[in-house]
């Protein structure tokens, strides 16, 4: 969030939105919530509560209910941030690179640099047919966030499960950067739609400045 958006907030907004941000990978936020954060093929219902939590941001706002603007918003963009890291949409994105981020090798000789290459709205990848997201397998699953078990966990867990393909940190590899670098651009993008019909005042609340 701060290397997306921390300059346009005061200290005070961008504490409260990275607060409503993480607290969507809570125990209660992580059972039976695909939609927070695009697991199990829940496109659909992902997008569906994105649009639901812009429409909570604006009404807050309109009621100068600030922090609840500001909550809606992190937890939008954590979803939006999740759907990089959760589907194997950077998988896609480099496959059309002829790139394989797998062995690490250039088969083209050119690597293509996150930071300036990557797009994060896609429609072809968006709408691939072999676009999909990590299935999350209880109760095996939970053993993958204990580090002891994490190895044993990768060896019973199919490789379509959210432990083989999430994106979540750089222990996951190369692809761990393209994916942080699509979810800081698509979190600007957010914040200028959701932001593109504000009157001055509702800028001026929700900036805090």
């Amino acid at each position: 969030m701060l290397n997306a958006l921390g300059e346009r907030f005061s200290p005070r907004a961008m504490s409260a939105i990275i607060h409503a941000n993480v607290n969507q990978d809570r125990l209660s936020g992580q059972v039976g919530h695909d939609e927070f954060h695009f697991d199990n093929n829940a496109f659909d219902k992902s997008y569906t509560y994105i649009e639901e939590q812009r429409a909570l941001t604006v009404t807050a706002l309109q009621k100068n209910d600030t922090l609840s603007a500001w909550s809606a918003f992190g937890r939008t963009t954590h979803t939006l941030q999740d759907f990089y890291a959760h589907s194997n949409y950077i998988t896609l994105w480099l496959a059309s690179f002829d790139y394989s981020p797998r062995s690490g090798t250039e088969r083209d000789g050119q690597t293509p640099p996150p930071s300036s290459e990557i797009d994060p709205v896609d429609l072809t990848l968006i709408q691939h047919p072999d676009l999909h997201s990590g299935k999350v397998y209880y109760p095996f699953e939970i053993l993958y966030f204990i580090r002891s078990a994490r190895e044993f966990s990768l060896r019973i867990l199919p490789k379509n499960s959210h432990a083989w393909m999430n994106l979540d940190s750089p222990e996951q590899g190369s692809k761990f950067d393209y994916a942080m670098q699509a979810a800081i651009k698509r979190t600007v993008i957010e914040y200028e739609k959701t932001t593109s019909d504000f009157s001055g005042e509702m800028c001026r609340l929700f900036l805090d400045r």
